[in-house]
């Protein structure tokens, strides 16, 4: 990968969909990827390019920005972050019930993800 906006691009084309949560004056906090696949759920963090995250859950995990379960994680430099979340094999176990849910505004360029209730 040549720099971050690739590795967002191939995020992208993996089925990531992306949340920009800003403080309450609307500055950018974070680039925040989330991929609902397999019975897991994948979370890409990235704060700049020296500060990243990423992340595999459950797919029944109720919040998925500060888990109780993580099934991997990894931090570093965003290009190194992105290229291990993008190596990633996919679950070969049959998946739990579909994972639902959706992010919600909260306030002032804020959201969450809200996990829907059985």
């Amino acid at each position: 990968m040549k720099d971050i906006t690739d590795g967002l691009q191939a995020l992208i084309a993996r089925d990531f969909h992306f949340a920009h949560p800003r403080d309450s004056n609307g500055t950018l906090i974070a680039v925040v990827g989330i991929r609902v696949h397999h019975g897991v759920i994948d979370i890409v963090q990235l704060y700049g390019e020296d500060d990243a995250d990423a992340a595999r859950i459950p797919g029944d995990e109720p919040d998925v920005l500060f888990p109780k379960t993580v099934l991997w994680r990894t931090t570093g430099q965003a290009t190194d972050v992105i290229e291990a979340a993008l190596a990633l094999e996919n679950p070969e176990a049959d998946p739990p019930a579909q994972t639902k849910g959706c992010w919600v505004p909260t306030n002032a360029g804020r959201s969450a993800w809200l996990a829907a209730s059985a």
